[in-house]
């Protein structure tokens, strides 16, 4: 066994405190204990490590990436580049997320990331934690649905109408090894044919998804962008509720009533309204995120105020300008337009992020008995959160008590 002890820093644990000349003790991969500096009682073989003046604080968490491995805006390149090649962009794609600060992510549609995240559970790769949902699930001309190749050929989505199919769809998503299901419970921006506004699947559909997934112990993440949508995610049981652009307020008291958390990804919206026309979006795309950036942040607003559980996510998947390593700008977002303070933004991102991924008994917060996910950060964000967004503060980086930057 081995301890670090991380000597003199200002503590910012996750839970919303904050202890000036901390200590945070470390064994191999696993936080034993934290405290004043000037009062621990160290192991002997202890190597001690003085971060006085520097920030000491939880690794941040993006509970919304997609690690397609792709480096064209067009939504079908995927589905004819080698998954050979597209694991070796996605692991580069890793690097930059821990340089960024985020040792865990949560991949909400590739069917590459599976193999990403064994490749780095099993050692071969170095990077972030990684929870993956394989393909994710669409009605037929639904917003996984390419509908511009043949079904056979879409590696996006995962195609199933009816309960009988849908079930079959999330049993199958679990075969291959998904940690947890992701569906789509209405339109999108990125899909070319269907509307936002539009809700998907049937609310037995949903239910039949949702009850697979906690067969199994585990749950549903529903991207949504309608109202009905929204609702119907939430009356049918998933847990997280991705985008929520068009929620009401009745929608608000249901995330309220069923604990729900949100993850309003306004990084990807507000990057496809400043660059998307420069990239060669289509018209379609660039006019539905326009008209949604505004009400969404209106409605983030109204929820935030009300107390809905907010997580960060970013929806990057590698391709400029929504290239991955700018993951802290979800942050930077939260406090400047929906109001949030720092250390609210950094919960969200630390804390409420890793129960969105279910491990908020493993990472999240600095406390004994997690595991030693750490950064030293040179200056402070509670004073500006945009010190985060600048890699170059980012010093340190733990996953696992191992040193990756």
């Amino acid at each position: 066994m081995s301890h670090v002890f991380f000597k003199g820093g200002t503590l910012i644990d996750g839970n919303g405190g904050v202890m000036e000349d901390s200590g945070v003790l470390i064994r191999d991969d696993e936080i034993v204990r934290i405290g004043k500096a000037s009062e621990a009682n160290l192991p002997p073989d202890t190597r001690v490590q003085e971060i006085g003046g520097k920030v000491i604080m939880p690794g941040l968490i993006d509970a919304h990436v997609h690690l397609v491995g792709v480096r064209t805006p067009n939504p079908i390149s995927a589905s004819f580049t080698s998954p050979e090649l597209l694991v070796g962009r996605a692991l580069n794609d890793t690097k930059k997320l821990i340089e960024a600060g985020f040792t865990s992510v949560r991949d909400v549609g590739s069917h590459i990331a599976l193999h990403v995240r064994n490749l780095i559970a099993e050692g071969e790769y170095e990077g972030p934690r990684i929870k993956a949902s394989y393909k994710l699930l669409s009605q037929t001309g639904g917003h996984g649905d390419l509908h511009m190749l043949p079904p056979e050929f879409n590696s996006y989505g995962y195609i199933c109408d009816g309960v009988a199919e849908s079930r079959k769809a999330a049993r199958t998503m679990f075969r291959e090894g998904a940690d947890f299901i992701k569906v789509c419970a209405s339109g999108g921006v990125i899909s070319e044919k269907d509307d936002p506004r539009a809700p998907q699947f049937t609310l037995e559909e949903l239910e039949a998804i949702v009850y697979e997934a906690g067969a199994v112990g585990s749950y549903v993440a529903a991207h949504a962008h309608s109202t009905l949508g929204i609702k119907n995610a939430l009356r049918a049981g998933v847990k997280t509720i991705e985008h929520g652009i068009l929620m009401d307020d009745e929608a608000i008291e249901l995330m309220l009533d069923r604990d729900a958390i949100l993850v309003p990804t306004m990084t990807i919206t507000s990057l496809l309204v400043a660059h998307g026309s420069r990239i060669g979006l289509p018209e379609s795309t660039l006019r539905k995120a326009q008209l949604l950036k505004q009400v969404h942040t209106q409605n983030l607003q109204k929820a935030y105020r009300a107390g809905v559980k907010i997580a960060t996510g970013t929806d990057l998947m590698g391709v400029t300008p929504v290239e991955h390593g700018q993951n802290a700008m979800e942050l930077s977002l939260l406090v400047s337009e929906v109001g949030l303070s720092p250390m609210e933004a950094i919960i969200a991102a630390t804390k409420t992020a890793a129960a969105a991924l279910a491990l908020q008994d493993s990472v999240g917060t600095v406390e004994p008995g997690k595991k030693a996910d750490l950064l030293i950060v040179s200056n402070n964000p509670l004073q500006d959160i945009n010190v985060l967004t600048d890699t170059a503060n980012i010093e340190q980086v733990y996953v696992g008590g191992k040193r990756l930057k």
